[in-house]
């Protein structure tokens, strides 16, 4: 099992690699919230490259999306798992696109966490509101 750290930040990566590219703009939001938030307050942000490298792994092996997403919600606490969602959220929204992959990927990820779908939405508004542009 891994800890909530790392499952926060798995869920964090496979939504920035859903489209097979992650872009810098997503990998700078995924750092920013690392360092930022209260939830990594005592998490030791060098451990980041490393903790990211091997969920990546997870997606080279067969059935590694479903081995993934099953890692991360056996490592979140019930009370963490609208964080993660809004986590993946941020990180769909940080480059101004999202991909018809990333938007399935969010739904796994939000069936696979059983958030009921009206909090998603609304943590799916939050994250659009937060990264608009003009």
């Amino acid at each position: 099992m891994i800890s909530h750290h790392a499952a926060l930040i798995y869920t964090m990566v496979l939504v920035s690699a859903a489209d097979r590219e992650m872009t810098d703009a997503e990998m700078r939001t995924i750092g920013e919230m690392v360092r930022f938030l209260p939830v990594f307050r005592d998490y030791d942000s060098q451990l980041l490259p490393s903790t990211a490298a091997t969920c990546v792994e997870f997606l080279d092996m067969e059935e590694g999306l479903d081995s993934a997403l099953q890692t991360i919600k056996a490592g979140l606490p019930a009370e963490l798992r609208e964080t993660a969602y809004a986590l993946a959220c941020d990180v769909a929204a940080a480059d101004g696109r999202t991909s018809q992959e990333v938007l399935r990927l969010l739904e796994l990820i939000r069936h696979t966490l059983d958030l009921d779908r009206l909090v998603a939405a609304a943590i799916e508004r939050g994250a659009r509101a937060r990264h608009a542009v003009l």
